[in-house]
């Protein structure tokens, strides 16, 4: 069982996405169910389990309506491999671009970092008490120490801590014992306390290898993988003396500790274990593989190419990764497309066949724009607010304001091309552009935006239309 995972309801993930993203409440459902059934399949009998497919998805819609975010929301409330990729960029190089089965590589990557980060966090108190010997090796003298005062501080130590305004270097020399147990305490209590962190140690680290460029060909990515891994062999890292602050030694020294007691054999299984049971790959801009029709010729072959090497990858086949074989039978894709200049039905049927749920998303009105700038944790006008705090001005938006803009934001996506809730970027630019400038030199003050405020700052596009097609 993949007991790390979080385990979420349905419900619970809608309400998080919910946080973020405004309305589109059919595609969160879906992604949801998807998400949960992750952890349905899970408790099944292992001969059943093996039969349940995840039922993948295309989510449908225009550019800005919240089909990426809802990804980007989901990477982060999974407990599980995420990886989100643009499939324009199996497009960009030769006839069929970047080597499909990438993604799932990708993937692997993030799951063995992912399982890493874990099995780390499980060892750092004991990686702690080891740096912390170390250290304190580092900051007991070769020879000759006396004993500490009875309550010491940085200053009586000399040599351990800085005395008139001046440091000094402690070298990595091997430690001593002539000051006994009350002095490495004494030590161990001033650097717990922090009293230490400014001083300065030598410490061993491992120099980088030398890094050798191979241009690999199109498809052929694993190969420069493999040599990659071989010249690190080649070159084997060396060792060399840098000097750094406690604090900064502490860090790397609980770093290279943790690395030793993790066992990357048992982090490679269960990344492996977990990539394969509940990873998940966004497949993005998916309507840029979609070829315009009969008589397919030049970049449409590409296209019609990427949709061919992508078939066998989401039905379920063995990748070849530096960690082994990864299967892809039961990872979850979740693809995306505004499909402007091409139908769902335009890909080839046996991959729309490979996508057995589709949702549409809707179009964003004035309505959903004034609940993105005031509902969302990471709503504009928050964020617009804390950056000009930073320079010590205080704005405060109007609730007439919002209105105005949303409704601004409306009719310019109405009359020019409709790019969602990407559209109040620019026109909050737009309207704060002076203030933003000027924030350095007008500290204390406080702004109020309201209806008239942007009304002024966007009279020349509203007068001038065509010169909103270019603004705005």
């Amino acid at each position: 069982m993949l007991d790390s995972v979080k385990v979420l309801t349905p419900r619970e993930i809608v309400s998080e996405l919910d946080k973020f993203i405004i309305g589109q409440e059919q595609a969160k459902r879906m992604v949801a169910i998807a998400m949960r059934n992750r952890w349905r399949r899970q408790q099944l009998d292992p001969e059943l389990r093996d039969e349940v497919a995840p039922k993948n998805i295309i989510m449908i819609g225009p550019t800005g309506v919240g089909k990426t975010e809802i990804a980007r929301r989901l990477s982060k409330l999974s407990g599980s491999p995420f990886f989100k990729v643009e499939a324009s960029k199996f497009t960009e190089v030769g006839y069929v671009g970047r080597d499909v089965e990438s993604m799932v590589r990708d993937l692997m990557e993030i799951g063995v970092n992912m399982v890493k980060q874990e099995e780390m966090a499980k060892v750092r108190v004991r990686a702690e008490g080891l740096a912390e010997e170390r250290l304190l090796d580092l900051l007991l003298p070769g020879s000759g120490s006396t004993n500490l005062p009875e309550n010491p501080s940085p200053s009586d130590y000399g040599v351990y801590g800085t005395t008139s305004g001046s440091s000094s270097t402690v070298s990595a020399s091997a430690p001593s014992n002539s000051g006994g147990d009350s002095t490495r305490d004494k030590m161990r209590r001033l650097l717990r306390d922090g009293k230490l962190d400014d001083r300065v140690v030598e410490v061993e680290v491992t120099a980088q290898s030398p890094q050798v460029e191979i241009m690999a060909m199109p498809g052929m990515e694993d190969m420069e993988m493999q040599f990659r891994d071989m010249f690190s062999k080649v070159f084997p890292s060396r060792k060399k003396r840098r000097s750094m602050r406690v604090s900064e030694a502490r860090e790397y020294l609980i770093q290279e500790q943790c690395d030793k007691l993790i066992d990357m054999d048992k982090v490679t299984d269960m990344a492996k274990e977990r990539v394969e049971q509940s990873g998940v790959i966004f497949l993005d801009e998916i309507d840029k593989i979609v070829s315009r029709g009969e008589g397919a010729k030049g970049v449409d072959v590409s296209r019609e190419g990427v949709q061919r090497d992508l078939l066998p990858i989401v039905e379920g086949c063995s990748v070849n990764t530096k960690y082994g074989m990864v299967k892809s039978d039961h990872i979850l894709f979740i693809a995306a497309g505004a499909f402007h200049m091409a139908k769902p039905s335009d890909l080839a049927p046996e991959l729309q066949g490979r996508f057995p749920l589709r949702v549409e998303l809707e179009s964003l009105g004035k309505d959903e724009f004034l609940r993105i700038l005031t509902e969302p944790k990471n709503a504009l006008t928050r964020q617009y607010h804390a950056l000009l705090a930073t320079e010590d001005v205080h704005i405060e938006f109007r609730h007439d304001a919002l209105e105005e803009i949303a409704a601004f934001a409306e009719r310019i996506n109405q009359e020019t091309e409709n790019i969602g809730a990407r559209r109040l970027y620019t026109i909050m630019e737009k309207i704060l552009t002076d203030l933003s400038f000027e924030a350095p030199e007008r500290p204390g003050e406080v702004v109020t935006i309201d209806r008239d405020y942007v009304r002024f700052r966007i009279s020349d596009v509203m007068e001038d239309r065509d010169l909103g097609r270019y603004i705005l």
